[in-house]
């Protein structure tokens, strides 16, 4: 099921959710190497920068860089959880890396167009929404913890991966949680199977949050970030109604009109 829109006006511009969704596309663009390209080399300069930049859970459990053996083990021999391999014999291969920084820019990279597409179609989707309940200061915040919260959910189900972990989906996820809590009746437009329906959120949201315990490993998809970061948006969410009141209802209807 994608969602294409929601019948959920805002009383104001999402200004912050418009400049996550531009950054996100800036970084992908103008930031990462060769986005359109498929050639080997353009795929090594991808590892390469990702290396660089973006979170690895190994990195994060072990607040260092990963080494030469790592990640010769990790891309030559294809052991992906090859954290420790050498016990730390080897230099780092960048070893003027933040890897607590790569934490929160890895919310802003992705690793191909389905990827940025798929991420930003949601937050476009959901994300107005939940910025005009929580204010243009509290919604940024709560959108990188959010992602910060979906990182660390994956590095504490694969603490040993030294494969980067890249996108906007722990925080995206949060929106979706938020989003549940807060407008569980709101008519989302959504695709199925090639035909367009009305559902309520409430279904949609949690049919996608159960889905992600049946994501297949070969996928090379952080479901537990989307898990991490859903259920933090759904604390957040019953966090800003206990303080703020429910907020406006929109009633679901079955007619579509």
């Amino acid at each position: 099921m994608l969602p294409l829109r929601d019948e959920n006006p805002v009383s104001r511009p999402p200004i912050v959710t418009w400049l996550i969704i531009a950054a996100c596309i800036v970084a992908y663009l103008a930031w990462q190497p060769g986005p359109f390209a498929s050639s080997d080399q353009d795929s090594s300069d991808d590892t390469v920068f990702f290396l660089e930049n973006a979170a690895i859970p190994c990195e994060v459990r072990e607040g260092r860089p990963l080494d030469l053996q790592e990640v010769d083990a990790t891309y030559r021999l294809g052991d992906v959880d090859s954290c420790d391999v050498d016990d730390g014999e080897s230099d780092a291969v960048f070893p003027d890396k933040n890897v607590w920084l790569s934490v929160v820019t890895s919310i802003f990279m992705h690793g191909s167009l389905w990827h940025i597409g798929g991420n930003l179609l949601f937050l476009w989707v959901f994300g107005n929404n939940v910025e005009d309940v929580m204010g243009r200061l509290a919604y940024p915040v709560f959108y990188l913890v959010g992602g910060i919260v979906g990182t660390l959910a994956h590095v504490a189900l694969e603490p040993d991966s030294t494969v980067p972990v890249v996108g906007a989906s722990g925080a995206i996820a949060a929106v979706m949680g938020a989003y549940l809590v807060l407008f569980p009746a709101a008519r989302v437009r959504t695709l199925v199977f090639f035909v367009v329906v009305d559902i309520p959120a409430a279904v949609l949201l949690l049919f996608w949050f159960v889905l992600q315990f049946f994501t297949d490993p070969n996928d090379s998809v952080a479901w537990a970030a989307h898990v991490g970061g859903f259920v933090f948006g759904i604390l957040a969410g019953l966090v800003v109604r206990a303080v703020r009141g429910p907020t406006r209802p929109v009633a679901f209807n079955w007619s579509g009109r």
